[in-house]
């Protein structure tokens, strides 16, 4: 069976026009060194009967602490990843300050096969990024997500991308 997960892409305009949209590291020690090609837009799995949008919803709140935005959900499709989930987004405009995002924790077990369980956060770190950054940050496949999202606010503001 097909893992599916949902987020939301949080977007804000600098005051110079720049775009900026917000990452999430994942926690835990499996992803601590790394940087590059690991981050994700804050989102979570979902079952069947759980519509997407409203999962995308709670897993920001899961992973940010802060209830999403309200605003226009612009619909970004779904990819698929290397790993062959398939990740469904939307857009929201808003801003958040860094320091007081937050993120749920999970029990693994670590060391692998130690009998160890033990608690991390689901995500340990944020950022806003550009979209050149946040495309080099993000998992390879979800950087098409801040490429749509580039399309349409240049549609709608009338100008190429």
């Amino acid at each position: 069976m097909v893992k599916r997960s949902a987020g939301l892409l949080l977007f804000r305009r600098q005051p110079l026009g720049g775009l900026e949209v917000l990452i999430a590291h994942p926690g835990g020690p499996i992803f601590a060194r790394r940087d590059a090609g690991v981050w994700s837009l804050p989102k979570g799995e979902y079952g069947t009967g759980e519509e997407p949008l409203d999962a995308a919803c709670r897993e920001f709140t899961e992973e940010t602490g802060h209830e999403p935005p309200d605003g226009e959900r612009i619909d970004l499709g779904s990819i698929t990843q290397r790993s062959g989930k398939v990740v469904r987004a939307w857009a929201v405009a808003g801003d958040l300050d860094l320091a007081t995002l937050h993120s749920d924790e999970c029990e693994i077990e670590w060391p692998p096969h130690s009998g160890r369980r033990q608690r991390f956060p689901e995500v340990d770190r944020f950022a806003w990024a550009t979209p050149d950054v946040a495309r080099h940050r993000l998992v390879s496949a979800q950087a098409e997500f801040v490429d749509r999202l580039e399309v349409v606010l240049a549609e709608r503001e009338g100008r190429a991308v």
